[in-house]
């Protein structure tokens, strides 16, 4: 997949101003900052996700699209975004952006005792073999022992539920991304 370099961001840059340039095929243009693919993909890894939303000129349409794009996207392409995800409870590899928000996602485990390691790593073993894809929580302020009460819960879900769970929660992570994204961008 052919990356596009991102432009430095300009002085004075505010998201949620229309811009009067359209955006590039595969980046989107935010006021003055210019967002790659790869921003995009470290927000959503779905290649389709990132086509459907590219091209939004601020930041609210940008969140609008991407939850209606997440609402319709086909089960492949949720599972695409879905590989991108560490387990819960495993630290993300890596140097990235994704990775690193990944990291700080799940800080809530930061410290956790060996008991509830085991617990999560025991449940995402059951869960994936159940569902067939890595359990996905939005855990941006989450505990531990949250995390693991609500897979457990989930573990009894039927697939089509547990579906449009995973839906939700990967919508509520994406918007947490791009609004740390137009931060970081200079929003």
């Amino acid at each position: 997949m052919e990356q596009t370099t991102r432009e430095p961001v300009r002085s004075g840059a505010q998201f949620g101003r229309p811009v009067a340039r359209p955006a590039r095929r595969g980046v989107c243009v935010l006021a003055d900052v210019e967002l790659s693919e790869a921003d995009l993909l470290a927000c959503c890894a779905s290649r389709r996700w990132v086509a459907a939303v590219s091209g939004h000129g601020d930041l609210d349409a940008l969140r609008a699209a991407s939850k209606r794009v997440l609402d319709a996207l086909e089960w492949p392409d949720v599972e695409e975004a879905l590989a991108a995800h560490p387990r819960i409870g495993e630290r993300a590899r890596g140097e990235g952006r994704e990775a690193g928000w990944s990291r700080g996602e799940q800080s809530g485990m930061d410290g956790a005792a060996l008991e509830l390691r085991d617990a999560l790593a025991e449940g995402n073993r059951a869960y994936e073999e159940r569902f067939g894809h890595v359990f996905l929580i939005c855990a941006s302020g989450r505990s531990g022992p949250e995390m693991l009460a609500d897979l457990r819960e989930r573990l009894g879900n039927d697939v089509e539920t547990e579906r449009d769970v995973v839906r939700r929660e990967l919508a509520a992570i994406v918007d947490l991304r791009l609004a740390r994204l137009a931060r970081e961008n200079g929003g």
